[in-house]
Formats: C-alpha cells, sequence, structure tokens
C-alpha cells in the first residue's frame, strides 16, 4: 500500500474523527509509526522500497503536524466534510467580532509605542481566554451539533486572533530584547 493511498490522518493513527482528540494517544501512535517507516530504518532495503519509506514518513509527519495543532485539526475535519473554510477570500465576520479586533490591535500598538509589557501580557493573556473559548464552540460545532459551516466561521475567527497572538508575540520578544 502506499502512503496516498491511506487516506485519512485519522485513520493513519488509527484515531476517532474527532475535534476533541486525544493527544496522548495520537503521540503515542505518531512515535510508534515512525518506528517502523523512518528512513533510518530502511538503509538496508531496495531503493523503491526506501523511497516508499520516505514518502510514509513524510506523510506520519504531515499528518501528525495537523492534527496536533487544533486549528489545523479543524480545518482538516471540515475538508473530510466537504468544507472550505475560505479563509482567503471570505472576511465576512460577525460585526461585534471585527469592533474587538480593531479595538485589540488598537491596544497591542499603544502597548508597543508605550513599550508596555504589563499591557502585552494582560492582551495576550484575554486572548487566550477569547482563544479558548472559541475553540469549546469548535468543538461542540464540529462534534455535538455537526454544524459545519458554523464551525468555517470560528475557524477564520481563530486564524484572525492567531495572527493576533503572534503580534502580540512578537511585540513582547522585542520589548524584551
Amino acid at each position: 500500500m502506499t502512503p496516498a493511498a491511506s487516506g485519512n490522518y485519522f485513520e493513519l493513527f488509527q484515531l476517532p474523527q474527532d475535534f476533541r482528540l486525544d493527544l496522548g494517544k495520537l503521540d503515542s501512535h505518531y512515535l510508534e509509526l515512525q518506528t517502523r517507516v523512518h528512513p533510518d530504518k530502511s538503509a538496508h532495503l531496495s531503493d523503491a522500497e526506501k523511497r516508499l519509506s520516505l514518502q510514509w514518513a513524510t506523510l506520519a509527519n504531515e499528518a501528525y503536524q495537523t492534527l496536533k495543532r487544533p486549528l489545523d485539526r479543524a480545518r482538516y475535519l471540515l475538508k473530510i466534510h466537504g468544507i472550505d473554510t475560505q479563509e482567503e477570500n471570505n472576511t465576512a465576520m460577525p460585526t461585534e467580532f471585527l469592533l474587538e479586533q480593531i479595538e485589540w490591535r488598537e491596544e497591542l500598538q499603544g502597548a508597543v509605542v508605550l513599550r508596555n509589557l504589563d499591557a502585552l501580557e494582560r492582551l495576550s493573556a484575554r486572548l487566550k481566554t477569547e482563544t479558548d473559548s472559541l475553540f469549546d464552540s469548535l468543538g461542540s460545532l464540529l462534534e455535538d451539533e455537526r454544524q459545519h459551516p458554523a464551525a468555517a466561521v470560528i475557524v477564520r475567527q481563530l486564524a484572525f486572533l492567531e495572527k493576533l497572538g503572534r503580534d502580540i508575540n512578537d511585540a513582547l520578544a522585542t520589548l524584551e530584547d
């Protein structure tokens, strides 16, 4: 069997197709799979078998990275259900969310200008609370309610927040240097 034939990342790791994934099981299944397909284990094999082993190892790495990150896992689950999150071309968001984004961006700029680490850390903590809440909602939408289009909206919101989080972390790193 070729890596492309395996099809589904969840099946590759023998895990249920759920957003609320047991990360411990993901880690252990990944490590077990890597012990079988890692290219170092195929040194004695033919060139074709070495290539196949490398393809499996590459697929295992890609699948693991996708499933271990909640936002990527949600995107993948939506893709499996035929839902395109349209993050590149659909920026329609609830008005309240957009206004909050403007407020947070202004707070970020103000904290950077004032070199206020405390303000950045408070903003980071608020962002974590908001992100955690959205991930909880996302889990409910994907698993309990099976509301995939609504989950796609949450994924787009989380992508905005992820970018904001990177910007906050960059500002913190710059000010701490």
